[in-house]
């Protein structure tokens, strides 16, 4: 025997489309997801996937900035780079340029960072993740952690 549920219409909830069940908009008031907290979640569950050697990269002046980045004491990698997102009230896209390690079958590393990065999403902000495109933009070879770095031009 079923028991009739009461639709959201009646208690003035709107349930997100997301597999979750949490709720963004009720009764009780609305709670709004900056683009920037979709970024940063997406941002660390793609840096988790093996085989994932940066976000961003690929031209030579992003190489750059990144490796002074580096050099500067108590600087970080800014977990949003290489990530772009559009957010609405129910769902997100996201867009991740990806820096891959040599021998990765890309492929197999594109839908691991899409589980992943969907997962993560959906389930900490309730949203439903619509798509998550990646560019993979350079492959980062053992060699290139033993290039000496170019001396600077002036002191």
């Amino acid at each position: 025997m079923t028991t009739p549920v009461e639709s959201s219409s009646k208690t003035g909830a709107k349930p997100t489309s997301s597999s979750s069940g949490s709720e963004l908009t009720t009764a009780q008031g609305q709670t709004t997801i900056a683009d920037s907290v979709v970024s940063k979640i997406a941002g660390i569950a793609a840096r988790e996937v093996s085989g994932v050697h940066a976000l961003g990269g690929g031209s030579g002046t992003a190489k750059a900035f990144s490796a002074v980045r580096e050099r500067i004491p108590g600087a970080s990698q800014t977990v949003g780079q290489g990530v772009s997102v559009e957010v609405g009230e129910l769902q997100t896209a996201i867009d991740l340029d990806v820096v891959v390690e040599f021998g990765v079958a890309i492929a197999d590393l594109a839908q691991g960072i899409r589980r992943n990065v969907i997962s993560s999403v959906e389930r900490m902000t309730g949203l439903e993740v619509t798509e998550v495109n990646v560019n993979v933009n350079d492959i980062h070879l053992p060699s290139d952690d033993n290039q000496p770095a170019e001396p600077a031009r002036v002191q």
